[in-house]
């Protein structure tokens, strides 16, 4: 089994070329994981601004996915889920692909479906990541496959860490993480700009409104990051027959809180559905 480094640069490729890929590349190469020259990505070739972009960092950018496996000691794969057994096959009987690390950031495919494509001595590592991994702001949650060690965990990790936070769970609750962080943002999106909406009701210029709502946003974020309890923290802000106080009654009144936590749920319920769809186009 190949032994894998976590104090030395190591040899990345990417199975998809995408902006998700093109964000972490660019963090592990900012966080020193990666050297440039070391990264190879397999892009479509009518994809030349992947391409492009890819080059601009110093990596390689491909138009096929078997030498990216043999040239790299990790393997992501970061296409389209229901292309993701597809580009496997195209490396399953590889000798590079025996005993590497694959991990996989398509969503609702399985450890154990990508691990009936691979050869069984491939290890296997699934990631939710989310879209602010573009700023390095990403949430993201993995999952181990049957012969995954925990050296790989660490390794998957780190390289995650490099772009936003990364946490372990058990492959159970991966449809729960798709649902709150990575659909999280489209509704983050949505209040952002109905706080916006709200501020231009009330006689704010729009531009004025959202750069208020976005900060707003990010401020109390950051104010959570670092220690404390939304509740606490939303009751400090709350002063008796207050502005917040009229406000907050107002959105408990048309039932603000069920509807995200609905939101998340129906998320969840749907990832459920997508999983056993992919399930069976893979296998």
């Amino acid at each position: 089994m190949l032994k894998l480094s976590l104090q030395e640069a190591m040899k990345i490729g990417f199975i998809g070329g995408g902006r998700l890929a093109f964000a972490l590349a660019n963090g592990f190469i900012s966080a020193g994981l990666a050297k440039p020259d070391e990264i190879t990505a397999s892009v479509h070739p009518a994809d030349v601004a992947s391409a492009e972009a890819f080059k601009g960092l110093g990596a390689t950018a491909l138009f096929e996915n078997k030498p990216v496996v043999e040239r790299s000691d990790v393997v992501i794969v970061s296409v389209k889920p229901d292309v993701v057994g597809k580009a496997l096959k195209e490396v399953k009987n590889l000798q590079a692909s025996n005993n590497k690390l694959f991990i996989s950031v398509a969503m609702g495919v399985s450890t154990a479906s990508i691990e009936k494509v691979l050869p069984p001595t491939a290890r296997v590592i699934r990631v939710m990541p989310n879209t602010p991994a573009l700023v390095k702001e990403g949430a993201a949650a993995l999952c181990r496959g049957s012969i995954t060690t925990d050296e790989d965990v660490k390794l998957a990790t780190q390289l995650f860490r490099a772009v936003g936070t990364c946490d372990e769970v058990p492959e159970y609750q991966m449809d729960a993480v798709t649902a709150l962080s990575g659909s999280g943002p489209a509704y983050v999106y949505m209040l952002i700009e109905s706080l916006a909406d709200g501020g231009v009701k009330c006689g704010l210029p729009r531009d004025l409104a959202l750069r208020l709502a976005t900060q707003t946003t990010l401020g109390a974020a950051a104010m959570l990051r670092n220690g404390g309890h939304p509740a606490v923290m939303k009751d400090n802000v709350t002063s008796p027959a207050g502005s917040t106080a009229e406000g907050t009654y107002h959105l408990e009144k048309n039932g603000f809180r069920a509807a995200v936590i609905g939101a998340v749920k129906a998320a969840e319920e749907r990832c459920k559905e997508v999983n056993k769809e992919l399930s069976l186009i893979i296998n």
